[in-house]
C-alpha cells in the first residue's frame, strides 16, 4: 500500500527490505533524496520496528544531514548492529554535508555499543574531509571487531590515505591494550589516488595489524617506492589470500621487490598485477618466486606488463604443481603468435589446458629481445644505468663471462661458510642469487650437518632482510635432498638451534633463532618438507627453552603452521 510520493508503508518496507536471514534493513534502489527527518521517516520506522538490525544500507539513494541525524537516532538503540553498508549513499551531496552526516551515523554506532564486523564506504566522493569524519568511529571500541573495511572510489588522495592509516594504527593499539586485538581480514581501497605516500602510510598499518587475508588497492597511482613499502607489509600478513594492485606502475624494480616477499605468503589464491608494467625482468622474478610454491593459487593476472615471450614462458612454467589454477591472464604483452602456441602447448603439458585467458591484445613478439626498463621519475636514472650496464655486458667475451661466474660462485661459497648481511649484499640479485647458492651447496658444503648449521646461521643473520626466505628455503631443501633420512635433518636442525642437546655438546649456531623459526614457518608449507614429522618440531617447540625467549611471536606462528599440516 502506498502512502504517496512513492513512499511505502512500514509493512511493505519491512517485507521487502529487512533482512530475512542476514537481518538487514535496506531501501530499494530508488534514487530517493532523503533530505529531512520526514523524508527518512519510513526508514527510521523500519529500523525501530525490526526485531533486530544487524546490517543497514541505503545504496543507490542520497542522504542529507537532517535525514542522517534521524536515522542515527534510531541506530543508536541497536547494539546488535554489525554491518555498516554505507556505500553509494551521498550522490549529489556537497562535500560540506557528507562529513556531518557520517559523524552522526558513526556517533550512533558508538552510542549503541555495537561491534562492527564490516564498514563499507565505497563510492562516496568525500575526500580527506570525509575521512576525518570517520576517524572517531574507526578508533572507537566499536571497530575493534572489524573484519572487512572498504574505501573504494572515495577521492581520499595522499592525505586521506594517511589519515586512514593513523586511525587504523590507533585502533589496533587501543584494541591490543583492551585485550581484544583488531583482526581485520579484508581491506579495499581502490581508485583513491593514494600514490606512494598514501600507500607507504597504509603499509605501516598493515604491518601492525598482521591478520589481513585480502588487500585490494587498484588504480592508485602507486609506483615502485610505494609498491616496495606495501610488499614489506605483506610479509607481516602471512595469511594473505588475495592481493590486487591492478593498474599501478610497478616496473621491474617494484616487481622484483614484490617477488622477494611472495615466498612468505604460501596461502595466496589470487594475484592481480595486471596493467602494472612488471616488464620481462620483473615477470621472471615473480615466476621464480612462485615456482614450486603457492599450491593454492587460483588466479594469476600479469596482463599488459610489457613482458616478452621468454618471460611469459617462465611464468607458465611456474604454474606447475598448481592444481587449483583456473585463470592465467597474460594478455597485452609481447609474446607473438609462435610464442602463444608454445605457451598453450606448455600449459597442456602441465594439465592447465583451459586456464589461459584471451590473448587478443598481444603486441607481437619483441624481435629485438630488448625492453625498456624505465622506471618512474624516482627511479629513472637507476634504470638508465642498468640499461647501459646491460649493453656493456653484451660486449663482454666468453672468457670474461666465465671468470665472473667463477668469482660469483666463490662469493656464494664464502657467504655460506661465514654468513653475514654484508656478504649477502655482495651476491647478485634474484634469481641468479639462488642458482649460485645451489651451486655453492654442491661444491662447498655437502655434509647434511654443515648444511643444517648453515641454514640456522644464514637465517639468523638475514632475518631482517626482505628477501632471505628464498635463500634459506633452498638451503633447507638441499639438506633434505642430501640425507636419505629426514629425521636426521630435523635432529641436526634442533641441535644447531639449541633446542636439542647433542652428545658432542655442539654449541648452537646462533643465540637468536628468530630467523630460523621464520624460515621454518615458510618451509613447512613447501612440498619437500616432511609433514608427517611435524610433531618432532611441535614437541620441542612446546617445551620451555630460554633460546626462544627473544622470539615468542615467531615460535607461535611456527607452531600454528605445524599444527595445521
Amino acid at each position: 500500500m502506498a502512502l504517496g510520493n512513492d513512499v511505502e508503508d512500514v509493512a511493505g518496507l519491512l517485507e521487502k527490505t529487512t533482512v530475512k536471514q542476514l537481518n538487514i534493513v535496506s531501501l530499494p534502489d530508488k534514487g530517493r533524496k532523503l533530505n529531512t527527518a520526514e523524508d527518512a521517516a519510513d526508514v527510521v520506522k523500519a529500523i525501530k520496528e525490526s526485531k533486530d538490525v544487524q546490517a543497514f544500507t541505503l545504496e543507490g539513494n542520497t542522504l542529507g544531514v537532517e535525514a542522517a541525524k534521524a536515522i542515527a537516532e534510531a541506530l543508536s538503540k541497536r547494539p546488535e548492529f554489525e554491518r555498516a553498508l554505507w556505500n553509494d549513499m551521498f550522490t549529489g551531496r556537497l562535500r560540506s554535508e557528507i562529513p556531518i552526516a557520517l559523524e552522526s551515523l558513526g556517533d550512533a554506532v558508538i552510542t549503541s555499543g555495537a561491534h562492527l564486523t564490516e564498514l563499507d564506504l565505497c563510492d562516496n566522493a568525500f575526500g580527506p574531509d570525509g575521512m576525518k569524519s570517520v576517524t572517531k568511529l574507526l578508533t572507537s571500541s566499536s571497530c575493534f571487531s572489524l573484519k572487512v573495511l572498504k574505501f573504494n572510489n572515495n577521492g581520499l588522495g595522499i592525505g586521506g590515505g594517511q589519515i586512514l592509516s593513523e586511525a587504523l594504527l590507533e585502533c589496533h593499539k587501543s584494541s591490543v591494550e583492551a585485550q581484544s586485538p583488531l583482526k581485520l581480514k579484508v581491506f579495499v581501497a581502490g581508485r583513491n589516488r593514494l600514490e606512494n605516500q598514501g600507500a607507504a602510510a597504509l603499509a605501516k598499518a598493515f604491518t601492525a595489524i598482521g591478520s589481513l587475508e585480502e588487500i585490494s588497492m587498484p588504480q592508485n597511482g602507486i609506483n615502485h617506492a610505494g609498491v616496495a613499502a606495501l610488499a614489506k607489509s605483506f610479509k607481516a600478513n602471512k595469511n594473505l589470500k588475495v592481493v590486487n594492485l591492478n593498474d599501478n606502475t610497478f616496473t621491474a624494480k617494484a616487481a622484483i621487490a614484490m617477488s622477494k616477499v611472495l615466498p612468505s605468503l604460501p596461502n595466496l589464491e589470487i594475484i592481480n598485477f595486471g596493467d602494472c608494467l612488471v616488464k620481462s625482468k620483473g615477470a621472471i622474478a615473480i615466476a621464480e618466486a612462485l615456482k614450486n610454491r603457492h599450491h593454492n593459487l587460483k588466479e594469476l593476472i600479469l596482463a599488459f606488463g610489457e613482458m616478452n615471450k621468454e618471460a611469459a614462458m617462465r611464468v607458465v612454467e611456474s604454474m606447475e604443481n598448481k592444481p587449483h589454477l583456473t585463470k592465467l591472464d597474460l594478455n597485452g604483452n609481447c609474446i607473438g603468435e609462435d610464442g602463444i602456441e608454445e605457451l598453450r602447448s606448455k600449459l597442456n603439458e602441465l594439465n592447465h589446458k583451459d586456464v589461459l585467458d584471451s590473448l587478443s591484445d598481444d603486441e607481437g613478439d619483441d624481435e629485438d629481445g630488448e625492453e625498456s626498463e624505465e622506471d618512474d621519475d624516482e627511479g629513472g636514472d637507476d634504470d638508465e644505468d642498468e640499461s647501459e650496464d646491460g649493453e656493456e655486458k653484451e660486449e663482454v667475451d666468453d672468457e670474461k663471462r666465465k671468470t665472473d661466474k667463477d668469482n660469483d660462485l666463490k662469493i656464494a661459497e664464502e657467504f655460506l661458510s661465514h654468513p653475514s648481511l654484508e656478504s649477502f649484499k655482495t651476491l647478485p640479485t634474484e634469481p641468479y642469487r639462488i642458482e649460485l647458492v645451489k651451486q655453492a651447496l654442491k661444491t662447498k658444503i655437502t655434509d647434511v650437518d654443515c648444511i643444517c648449521r648453515s641454514f640456522v646461521q644464514v637465517s639468523s643473520v638475514l632475518h631482517n632482510a626482505d628477501d632471505f626466505i628464498p635463500c634459506t628455503d633452498v638451503i633447507l631443501q638441499e639438506a633434505f635432498l642430501v640425507s636419505d633420512k629426514p629425521e636426521t635433518v630435523i635432529n641436526k636442525l634442533l641441535i644447531h638451534m639449541g633446542l636439542l642437546k647433542s652428545e658432542e655438546k655442539i654449541k648452537p649456531a646462533s643465540d637468536d633463532i628468530t630467523g630460523a623459526l621464520e624460515a621454518l614457518d615458510q618451509a613447512a608449507t613447501q612440498e619437500y618438507f616432511p609433514k608427517n614429522l611435524a610433531f618432532y618440531f611441535i614437541a620441542f617447540l612446546a617445551k620451555p627453552n630460554s633460546t626462544m625467549k627473544c622470539s615468542p611471536s615467531a615460535k607461535t606462528n611456527l607452531l600454528q603452521t605445524l599444527e595445521q599440516l
